[in-house]
């Protein structure tokens, strides 16, 4: 225990003393030993891990699938079968060497994420849809052009804005995205997106065409512009919101107006004895009066009032009036 002297003061004991000597000495050892490591930061750096195994992207980009084949269909003439590849992070200038100079480039204004995001269609595919859209056959031209032609940037107005919708609805769960002043451009030289050295992500589609070989589909999102929202792509999401398929709708009508139903026209109901029953034979004639409204049976069940009459030379009946069920 430490004592004190009459005047108050703190006197160390012997233990006291030693544990201290022997405290001093163990930082002299120390300091010629490893020292903790320390692991630089640099700030403004791309932190891949925050982004998760993008689950929630991959989702966007399935329902992405599902929503644009109603895009392709009236320059096909089909609904082709879109695939989705898992999504890639590399830098933008990474993602141009794979590029050729001659490529459609369309930017889009993000508002809600305060960011811009592009649309890569090949040339090539470009071209068939064109040729396609005006009544020719799904194959690919021989292209050696720099440029589109009026028609193509016609088509790719119609294809990118497409695009857009299906974007828009399949990212409604996660954020209420809107994509506004789209600039477009056939050279990647003059495409203004991001720095070279930033990171990008790339969701690459491939589309199954008929009598061709597949094409592909590129959607580029900034790294930067997702952070925000990086917590929903990892999550699992679940929608709530059923999609509208319109093939499936279309499909279903179809088949229900394909269900057979027998028609009948009810002219009169006459009442005959039994007794007049059993002469009956014949050629024999049993005269009736007609109803005063003759109906039309659907099934068995009265639909509309009809009037007997002529057309063509062919016994007909004019509908008059839909009976209240």
């Amino acid at each position: 225990m430490a004592k004190f002297n009459q005047n108050g003061t703190h006197k160390l004991s012997a233990n006291e003393v030693a544990a201290l000597v022997d405290g001093l000495l163990d930082m002299e050892n120390d300091g010629g030993g490893v020292q903790e490591k320390v692991k630089r930061y640099k700030f403004g750096s791309d932190n891949l891990s925050i982004m998760g195994d993008y689950y929630g992207l991959r989702m966007i980009n399935e329902r992405f699938c599902r929503l644009a084949r109603s895009v392709f269909l009236p320059f096909l003439r089909m609904h082709p079968r879109i695939s989705a590849f898992p999504p890639e992070v590399k830098t933008y200038d990474h993602y141009c060497d794979e590029l050729e100079n001659f490529v459609s480039l369309t930017t889009s204004r993000m508002d809600a994420l305060r960011s811009h995001q592009l649309i890569v269609l090949p040339p090539n595919f470009v071209s068939l849809l064109t040729n396609a859209y005006y009544g020719g056959n799904i194959a690919y031209l021989p292209n050696g052009r720099t440029e589109f032609t009026a028609t193509e940037n016609r088509v790719i107005k119609l294809v990118t804005e497409g695009l857009h919708r299906a974007l828009e609805g399949a990212w409604r769960d996660v954020i209420q995205l809107s994509f506004t002043n789209p600039v477009h451009e056939d050279n990647l030289q003059f495409a203004t997106f991001v720095e070279n050295d930033e990171k990008v992500i790339c969701c690459s589609f491939i589309i199954q065409l008929p009598e061709a070989d597949p094409a592909n589909v590129d959607l580029i999102y900034p790294l930067q512009a997702l952070k925000p929202i990086a917590a929903h792509l990892r999550s699992r999401m679940q929608s709530d919101v059923v999609d509208d398929d319109i093939r499936w709708r279309a499909r279903l009508q179809d088949a229900v107006l394909a269900v057979p139903l027998n028609v009948t026209a009810r002219l009169a109901e006459p009442r005959v004895p039994i007794a007049a029953l059993t002469g009956l034979r014949p050629g024999r004639i049993v005269p009736v009066d007609l109803a005063l409204r003759p109906q039309l049976l659907v099934e068995g069940m009265p639909l509309f009032e009809v009037e007997p009459g002529e057309q063509s030379g062919k016994a007909a009946i004019s509908l008059t009036r839909r009976i209240e069920l």
